[in-house]
C-alpha cells in the first residue's frame, strides 16, 4: 500500500512538474514578423560571388525574416549567424542543414524554438552556408 502511496505521489509530482514547463517554462517558437527586430551586431559585407551570392538570394528569401539582413539577427525575434557562436568549429554546415530540416530547440540565445525551414533543398541550404561563411570571415570568424 505505500509503495502504492508512492507512486501516486511521484505521479502528481511529475505531471505537476511537466505542466510548469509545458505552460510557463518551455521555449516558444522564434517570431516571424512584428515591430522589433533591429539588427543585433554589425556586420561587414565583402563582393560577393559563386555560391556565397546565389546563398545571399536564398537567405534573403528564407532566412532573413527571422535572422535579419546579412544574417545580423533581429533584436526580440531571431539570433545574428554572424557570431563566434556559429563559426564552423562549434557549428559545423551539417548543423546548418539540420536546423533548416529539422528545426533546432533553443540552446544559446532567449529567441525560442527555431521551426524547420519549408521548401529548402540540401544543395540550397549549402548556398547559404557559403554566404554566412563568407559573411562570418569578412568580420574575423573562422
Amino acid at each position: 500500500m505505500a509503495a502504492k502511496n508512492y507512486f501516486l505521489a511521484f505521479l502528481l509530482v511529475a505531471v505537476a512538474a511537466f505542466l510548469v514547463w509545458w505552460f510557463a517554462l518551455r521555449p516558444s517558437p522564434m517570431r516571424m514578423s512584428g515591430a522589433e527586430g533591429p539588427p543585433i551586431v554589425r556586420v561587414e559585407v565583402p563582393e560577393l560571388s559563386g555560391d556565397a551570392l546565389s546563398g545571399e538570394a536564398l537567405f534573403n528569401r528564407n532566412c532573413a525574416s527571422c535572422h535579419g539582413v546579412n544574417a545580423a539577427g533581429r533584436d526580440g525575434v531571431a539570433p545574428p549567424l554572424v557570431h563566434v557562436i556559429y563559426e564552423p568549429n562549434h557549428h559545423g554546415d551539417a548543423a546548418f542543414q539540420l536546423a533548416a530540416q529539422r528545426g533546432v530547440r533553443a540552446h544559446h540565445w532567449p529567441f525560442g524554438d527555431m521551426p524547420p525551414v519549408e521548401g529548402v533543398d540540401p544543395g540550397e541550404i549549402d548556398q547559404i552556408v557559403s554566404y554566412v561563411r563568407t559573411l562570418q570571415r569578412a568580420n574575423g570568424i573562422h
